[in-house]
């Protein structure tokens, strides 16, 4: 009997015999291998942004840290590397191992959307469903195209598209208090 791709469940095991370069990222997502490959330079821009504003928040607040293109290892079967995600000190406290790796999931994670259908789904749908049922608090999916800014908040246990803020707008999170920015410097 032959098992179809669609049966095949990865686990972090089979990670370490794929090649490992530069060029490619491997993400496991209910036991669902993702490939992509490094992405584009403007789409490391965006992330760089975002985490700028965010690790200048953090060094004033001394509320907890930004971390650019963290592992999480989840699991056997999930292992994700989002773009970037900001962790309170005291769930940082809680969610990191000894070897530094993240086991579990921040309070914010952010996503920048990566050219093609593939990709987008992955972002909106998959990882939007992984962090919901693992309980992050705020999602935001910046789309370098259309420049704009979803943010995903925790409405009744799950996450949901709270707003859509663009270009001439400013962010605020309830998860940082006095934070605020404007979309738009994180497209330029």
């Amino acid at each position: 009997m032959s098992q179809t791709a669609e049966q095949i469940r990865w686990t972090i095991r089979d990670l370490e015999v794929l090649p490992q370069s530069e060029g490619n990222r491997y993400e496991l997502i209910d036991g669902e291998l993702w490939v992509t490959r490094s992405p584009h330079r403007k789409h490391q821009q965006v992330a760089g942004k975002i985490f700028a504003a965010l690790d200048a928040w953090s060094e004033t607040s001394e509320l907890g840290e930004a971390i650019l293109a963290p592992g999480i290892i989840l699991s056997d079967t999930d292992n994700v590397i989002p773009d970037l995600v900001w962790v309170s000190k005291e769930r940082l406290a809680l969610i990191e191992d000894e070897a530094g790796h993240l086991i579990g999931f921040p309070e914010l994670v952010v996503e920048v959307l990566s050219p093609g259908e593939t990709n987008i789904r992955r972002d909106r749908e998959t990882k939007l469903k992984l962090y919901s049922v693992q309980g992050v608090q705020e999602y935001w999916i910046a789309d370098r195209w259309a420049k704009r800014l979803e943010v995903y908040g925790r409405e009744d246990g799950q996450l949901s598209l709270v707003r859509t803020l663009l270009d001439e707008d400013q962010i605020q999170s309830s998860l940082l208090p006095d934070f605020h920015y404007s979309v738009r410097r994180f497209f330029v």
